[in-house]
């Protein structure tokens, strides 16, 4: 097939990635390729220039205030009516949407291609209006049942069609390394809860190491520089297989979202090192992790997240990797997203009258409902 993959454009698509969006398009465009697919990926500059990448603007960031977020909004309007006019001219099979932006939904009957769109995050506008207006019947997925959940007040039950990854490149570990000792990785942001990872840690007399890109300068200063000491250590913004090296050396790892996780793709770079989990029960992290990989903590309570910490050190590493194993293999995500490519490309060369509505469509006529 030949596909066209729509990212978003805050980030490049590139390692060390800014975070588990990234690394999930990078992948998803690999084992496609891998598969004998023609992919064009859609994207920032910046990005893995390895495949067919059309570059479409500078990455645009997030917005730390109001100026800054209208002159994104902005930008990104602008490089995604040059992308989806690309598109149009391109004669693909289909097109994936991973792009979170209205604009592609808006145009989708003019791509001159069916297209599928990934929900990667809860509802939020203007993505939402975007959903609203689509022109008719589209295809969804979402990457937990939770966040599906979360989507239904605006589509009926789209697919559920779970993140995986590579895991031979987060190999299982089945000794930590050195001193206990607690890990946690992922943009430094208020919504990550980094500063509450600290916290727990230093509850269960745990030390920690902690890398990611210090995303936001402001709370790096007032909640994280604070914090830090000789039990905590900062390992910077790292590459694939040195996180991966560094996960696997930890002795239990901690996850600290502050907003309802849809899905949290270092819990499964985490569990395929064979390193439990403590973290909060929060989006798809219950449905993720079992009594076997994980223990789960009260929402946002660094002292209740300290006492799963304690707890979950003592789990059984093999019992992790097989969790990740189950739920997490990056050829079970691509072949079903395969058979989704296959199953739209049908229903678009199926006359109008008698198609399916897809999961996740809008039926047109109940546009005004």
């Amino acid at each position: 097939m030949k596909i066209a993959l729509l990212a978003h454009l805050k980030y490049p698509i590139a390692q060390p990635f800014s975070g588990g969006l990234e690394m999930h398009t990078h992948l998803l465009a690999s084992t496609l390729r891998a598969r004998g697919h023609s992919v064009t990926l859609y994207a920032s500059e910046g990005s893995d220039a390895r495949g067919c990448l059309k570059a479409v603007c500078p990455p645009t960031g997030s917005a730390v205030d109001d100026e800054s977020g209208l002159r994104i909004d902005r930008a990104e309007l602008a490089a995604y009516e040059a992308m989806v006019a690309d598109v149009a001219r391109g004669d693909f099979d289909i097109i994936h949407n991973n792009s979170l932006h209205y604009l592609p939904l808006l145009r989708a009957r003019d791509l001159g291609a069916p297209m599928v769109t990934a929900l990667h995050t809860p509802p939020f506008e203007p993505f939402v209006r975007g959903v609203k207006a689509r022109a008719d019947d589209m295809t969804f997925a979402a990457v937990s049942e939770s966040l599906a959940r979360e989507w239904l007040p605006f589509l009926d039950e789209p697919l559920v069609i779970g993140n995986g990854i590579d895991l031979d490149a987060f190999a299982y570990s089945p000794v930590p390394k050195g001193e206990p000792h607690a890990i946690w990785m992922g943009r430094l942001v208020p919504e990550k809860g980094p500063h509450l990872a600290i916290d727990a840690a230093r509850v269960a007399g745990i030390p920690l190491k902690f890398a990611g890109p210090q995303s936001n300068r402001a709370y790096w200063d007032a909640e994280i520089a604070p914090r830090l000491g000789p039990d905590i250590t900062y390992l910077g913004h790292l590459g694939h297989a040195e996180l991966a090296r560094r996960v696997g050396e930890a002795h239990v790892a901690l996850c600290t979202p502050r907003w309802e996780e849809p899905f949290g793709l270092v819990l499964a770079e985490f569990l395929a090192c064979g390193t439990p989990v403590a973290a909060f029960a929060r989006g798809a992290i219950p449905d993720i992790l079992d009594e076997t990989s994980g223990v789960l903590a009260q929402a946002d309570d660094p002292v209740d997240l300290g006492r799963a910490l304690s707890r979950a050190i003592r789990l059984d590493r093999h019992d992790c990797r097989r969790r990740a194993e189950h739920l997490f293999d990056a050829d079970t995500m691509t072949d079903r997203y395969e058979a989704m490519y296959h199953a739209e490309i049908r229903r678009w060369s199926t006359p109008v009258s008698v198609r399916p509505v897809p999961a996740g469509a809008r039926a047109p006529l109940l546009d005004n409902a």
